[in-house]
C-alpha cells in the first residue's frame, strides 16, 4: 500500500511553479488538459501511439508533454512513474485510468502523487463497500439479490465497464443463459461471470449528478469543513435507449447497456434540495470512512420516480465522461462562478489554490 507519507515525500520534492496536470489519454482528458490550460498548469499526456493524433487535433485541448506508452498499465513501471515525477506530475485518475490499471494497482503500486483521496477509488470498485457506503449514508439504492429472482432484476458487471455486458433477466433460467451466450461469446469473461451484481430493476427517469467536493474554497453547501459544489448534470445514451425503432420486432443487438454517449440535462428546481442532500450525506460518510473523505470530483448515479423519489444506483468517485458535456460550464457551474467552469478546470483551480495556500498534501494523495 502506497502511503501518504510517501506520497508528501514526492510531493516535497516538486517545484511548485512547475506544477504538470497529467492523466490517460482516454474518457475525459480532452477537458481535464482544456482545464488545465486555461488555468495556466502544464500537462502531460500518457498516451498509446495510436492514440496520439486524436489528442493532436484540438489545439486547446492538446497537452504539452506526451508520454507514449505501449499499454496504459505501463504507467505502473518505474521508469513511467519516474519520468512523472519528474515532471512534476499530479496525476487526475477517470474511469479509464481506473479500468486499465485498476484500483488495487493504484493503491499498492502507484507511487505519483493523485489528485483527490485515491482510498476512494477503492470503495468505488468494491461493490459491497460501495452499498456499504451509500447506504449507511441514508441513500436509497435498488434491493440486491444473492440468486435471481423471479422478477425482472438488472446485472451489471465489475468494474468501471460504462455498461458493457449489463443485461436484464426476468428469471433464473433467462440470467443463466444471457450469462453463458456472454461468456461464449466473448462479451464477459468468466471471472466477472462469477462477480456479477444482480440487483432490483428500478423504473424511472435517469440523472447522473456530478458534484465537487472541496476542503480549500468555501463555495456551494458546507459540509463539515468543506464545501459541495453541484456542478453539472447529465444522462448516458445507451444503445437500448433506441430499441423502439425496432418495434415490433426488436433486434437483439438493441439490448445493449454499453454507453456511447451522453446529453444534457437538469432537474426541476424543487428537486435541487433532495439532490444537495444526496451529495452531502455522501461526502459525510466517507470523511467517517476513509478519512479525509471525498475530494474533487464525483457522480451519483440515479433513477427519479415520481413514486419513490431518487434511487441512487452507483456511484463514480471521480470525474465522469458525462462532463464532458460542458468544457465551457453548465446551468449549475454559472451559478457559482462568474467564469465558465468545467469540471476540468475546477481540478485544476483546486491544484492551483493548493499550491498557491502550501496546502497540496490536503487535496492530493
Amino acid at each position: 500500500m502506497i502511503s501518504r507519507q510517501k506520497i508528501a515525500e514526492v510531493l516535497a520534492g516538486y517545484d511548485p511553479r512547475k506544477l504538470t496536470v497529467a492523466t490517460i489519454g482516454s474518457h475525459s482528458a480532452l477537458q481535464i488538459f482544456h482545464g488545465a490550460k486555461q488555468e495556466g498548469l502544464r500537462t502531460l499526456n500518457i498516451c498509446t501511439q495510436e492514440r496520439r493524433a486524436t489528442y493532436e487535433s484540438f489545439p486547446w485541448a492538446k497537452a504539452d508533454t506526451f508520454l507514449i506508452v505501449e499499454d496504459f498499465k505501463d504507467i505502473l513501471r518505474e521508469e513511467t512513474q519516474a519520468q512523472l515525477i519528474e515532471e512534476n506530475s499530479i496525476v487526475v485518475p477517470h474511469g479509464s485510468f481506473v479500468e486499465y490499471v485498476t484500483a488495487k494497482a493504484i493503491l499498492e503500486k502507484f507511487a505519483v502523487p493523485m489528485f483527490g483521496n485515491r482510498e476512494s477509488l477503492n470503495w468505488e470498485t468494491d461493490r459491497n463497500r460501495q452499498r456499504a457506503w451509500l447506504e449507511s449514508a441514508g441513500l436509497r439504492m435498488p434491493k440486491e439479490y444473492k440468486t435471481p429472482s423471479d422478477q425482472r432484476v438488472f446485472v451489471k458487471l465489475p468494474g468501471a465497464k460504462g455498461g458493457h455486458g449489463f443485461f436484464t433477466a426476468s428469471n433464473e433460467e433467462e440470467f443463466h443463459r444471457k450469462i453463458s451466450e456472454k461468456v461464449n461469446g466473448g462479451e464477459i469473461k468468466p471471472e466477472d461471470a462469477q462477480n456479477v451484481a444482480i440487483q432490483e430493476f428500478v423504473v424511472g427517469v435517469r440523472y447522473y449528478l456530478h458534484f465537487f467536493a472541496s476542503p480549500l474554497l468555501k463555495l456551494g453547501l458546507p459540509v463539515r469543513g468543506s464545501a459541495l459544489e453541484l456542478l453539472s448534470m447529465d444522462k448516458r445514451i445507451e444503445p437500448i435507449d433506441e430499441s423502439y425503432r425496432g418495434l415490433p420486432d426488436v433486434p437483439a443487438h438493441f439490448f445493449d447497456y454499453t454507453v456511447t454517449g451522453n446529453e444534457p440535462v437538469i432537474v426541476r428546481e424543487s428537486l435541487l434540495p433532495e439532490v444537495l442532500r444526496m451529495g452531502a450525506r455522501t461526502v459525510e460518510r466517507s470523511m467517517e470512512l476513509f478519512p479525509p473523505g471525498m475530494i474533487g470530483p464525483f457522480s451519483l448515479e440515479t433513477i427519479f420516480s415520481p413514486g419513490k423519489g431518487f434511487t441512487v444506483f452507483e456511484i463514480s468517485a471521480r470525474i465522469v465522461a458525462g462532463t464532458n458535456l460542458y468544457p465551457m460550464g453548465s446551468p449549475y457551474s454559472a451559478y457559482l462562478y462568474k467564469e465558465p467552469m468545467s469540471t476540468g478546470r475546477r481540478i485544476a483551480r483546486e491544484i492551483s489554490l493548493g499550491s498557491e495556500r502550501g496546502q497540496l498534501d490536503r487535496i492530493v494523495f
